[in-house]
């Protein structure tokens, strides 16, 4: 079963009353990257390749077609007994674009990082909303403790 958005909020920060949606909380955009360098996923670990954060210009960040980096401007916590879904606000569909983003297991703490996909070009001011927060119920074995947990 999936949370209200009062109970997602209390797991966000910071958050303002804009952001409590129903059933979560919208994430907004603190900083965008291009990949330049290549990364490496082996058996036994993982590296990420280097990036270049983009600068907004003119008060937006103005992006042509192709992926980038998105991090979200809130810390989040995947309380016990829970696991986290990020997903895209539907005016990024409207535009041509995606939000790809990975399960957040709990007890991951941190300001995690989806994929942005950028079908059309596009402008998107620093702080917009882009995404939805969402916890549901979940039977686990242990908390996260990986090499993530405390980013941002």
């Amino acid at each position: 079963m999936f949370e209200s958005g009062a109970v997602v909020a209390d797991n966000v920060e910071p958050v303002t009353d804009e952001q409590i949606q129903p059933n979560g909380v919208d994430l907004t955009v603190d900083a965008l990257y291009e990949q330049a360098q290549p990364g490496r996923i082996t058996r036994d670990g993982k590296r990420v390749g280097d990036r270049i954060e983009i600068d907004p210009e003119g008060g937006f960040y103005r992006l042509d077609p192709g992926a980038y980096v998105l991090r979200y401007g809130e810390r989040l916590r995947i309380p016990d007994g829970h696991v986290g879904f990020v997903y895209p606000r539907s005016t990024l569909l409207r535009n041509s674009c995606m939000l790809n983003t990975a399960v957040w297991d709990a007890g991951y703490e941190g300001r995690g990082e989806g994929l942005l996909q950028v079908g059309h070009r596009i402008e998107i001011e620093p702080g917009a909303r882009v995404a939805q927060f969402v916890l549901a119920e979940a039977d686990h074995e242990g908390n996260y403790d990986g090499t993530y947990h405390g980013e941002g």
